[in-house]
């Protein structure tokens, strides 16, 4: 289906406050485009999707062969192709087509509706939006594309702190990515990475198709989250690398059948977003028998932060990470996380939303609120994640860290409600025993000796927390249901 073709709008936006230093001679972009860096003919199988199985000489003969019917449609370099499909090995080589001409791809994620899916396709204005099931074969296209700096993707947020953005990455800004991830968490062919994230969002996109397709190593495609089905791919595929939010693990060690045995294969995980505590580091660390490490990143700064193996585990266990590669951190006055790197994407699809989240010398201004010790990153919150009550402005993150410390909480998200005599008060959603109630609460946080302004006044215990497609925990359903159970305003 054709669509208006106003890509060059988007092309015009397209910056890196820093391209010039990072493209230099055996600088971090030094790398001919992402499309030559994911080139492989191997034999070996590198994508597996269901009974689909593909080695890296297949994978690049079905690439070649997607860019010349992406050509017969009439698509030509910096044109924007856009596709709505659940995680399957067609979406892998639809990337990489895109790639090869030079064209920008535009995922949407699979579950989105048309009130979602109608704003998403006007911010970009594709040249084509796919079918993966009927583009026509007409020809190859053999020659890896080569222009580094052109635009690569457009990948929307996922819309935790309001509407999706539009985010620009260029080949060489997810090419360095996934060279500098595979270095920086040992990777190598006989690696194999599991890969339940949307293929629409960042973490699905340089973990389950750039990072694989570096090194190259296997990468398996889940459609959909399924603990159990998890399991007995990470058995059948020997599994060794998996990354996601802490809700996938933990769903996976309180799935039926789970066992040490089932998980043997798994060697590292990396887990990023709410919930990441040192609790969870160590109860995943125990019962994966595998390094569990923290993770820091976002659509617009994939992967900024982690540990390393030479580094000091308890400091690793304790914090979100360190700057890895050639990104550099800092923290403002507001206690706001600014960064720049060579990962960082080149701005926002609207020119507005780029002049907001960018200093004038070039710093991303992430929204998250963190403290640097020593190096470490430590992420205590988000700016409208500040839940103000009476003038005292208390971390949703702090209130969650102290829930899940509770032996009886597996998860818990704590949101802000309007109040007509405080501003706002604080309810908590835990998911854990039912004998945990607000007045175990309090006593809890009594005992911890937390600031009595900080502690929930109302507690919902729920059977899971609602999710956004990027596996974080859904804060806007969350605030609307504790405004309607209690909200006084």
């Amino acid at each position: 289906m054709a669509g208006s073709n106003t890509a060059a709008d988007v092309r015009a936006t397209y910056h890196h406050p820093r391209a010039s230093e990072y493209a230099r001679p055996d600088g971090p972009w030094d790398i001919p485009s992402l499309d030559a860096l994911l080139t492989s003919d191997t034999a070996r199988t590198l994508v597996v999707d269901g009974a689909t199985r593909l080695s890296g000489a297949e994978l690049s003969a079905l690439t070649a062969q997607t860019a010349g019917g992406l050509r017969a449609l009439g698509v030509e370099p910096g044109d924007v192709v856009a596709w709505q499909s659940p995680n399957r090995s067609g979406a892998t080589v639809l990337y990489r087509a895109c790639w090869r001409i030079g064209a920008i791809a535009a995922p949407i994620h699979h579950q989105a509706g048309a009130t979602e899916r109608g704003p998403q396709l006007a911010a970009v204005s594709p040249r084509v939006v796919v079918d993966l099931d009927a583009l026509p074969c007409e020809g190859t296209v053999e020659e890896p594309w080569r222009d580094g700096e052109s635009l690569a993707a457009v990948l929307f947020t996922s819309g935790s702190s309001g509407a999706p953005k539009a985010v620009l990455h260029s080949q060489r800004t997810l090419a360095y990515k996934a060279a500098q991830m595979a270095s920086t968490h040992g990777l190598g062919p006989d690696d194999c990475v599991l890969m339940p994230a949307p293929l629409a969002h960042v973490s699905g996109l340089l973990n389950g198709v750039t990072l694989p397709g570096a090194v190259p190593f296997k990468s398996v495609l889940m459609a959909r989250w399924d603990p159990a089905d998890a399991l007995d791919l990470i058995e059948r595929e020997r599994v060794t690398f998996m990354i996601g939010p802490p809700t996938f693990f933990v769903s996976l060690m309180n799935a039926p059948g789970f066992s040490s045995e089932r998980v043997e294969s798994l060697r590292l995980v990396s887990s990023g977003g709410a919930g990441v505590t040192e609790a969870f580091v160590d109860d995943a660390s125990t019962r994966l028998g595998c390094v569990v490490k923290r993770t820091y990143g976002s659509t617009e700064a994939p992967t900024i932060a982690t540990s390393t193996p030479t580094d000091d585990p308890d400091a690793a266990r304790r914090h979100d990470g360190r700057a890895i590669g050639a990104v550099d951190l800092r923290v403002d006055s507001n206690g706001e996380l600014l960064v720049q790197g060579p990962e960082l994407c080149c701005g926002y699809v609207d020119a507005r939303q780029t002049a907001d989240a960018f200093t004038a010398d070039g710093w991303f201004r992430t929204g998250d609120l963190a403290a640097l010790d020593d190096g470490w990153l430590t992420i205590v919150g988000r700016i409208n994640d500040t839940i103000i009550r009476g003038g005292e402005n208390i971390s949703a993150a702090d209130v969650e860290n102290e829930l899940e410390a509770h032996p009886e909480i597996r998860q818990a998200a704590a949101v802000g409600y309007p109040d007509s005599l405080m501003g706002e008060r604080v309810c908590a959603f835990v998911v854990g025993s039912a004998s945990f109630d607000l007045d175990e609460c309090r006593r809890w946080f009594a005992g911890r000796g937390v600031a009595k302004f900080k502690t929930p006044e109302q507690l919902v215990a729920v059977p899971s927390l609602p999710l956004l497609p990027s596996g974080k925990p859904d804060r806007n359903a969350l605030r609307d249901e504790a405004r309607r159970r209690f909200a006084s305003d």
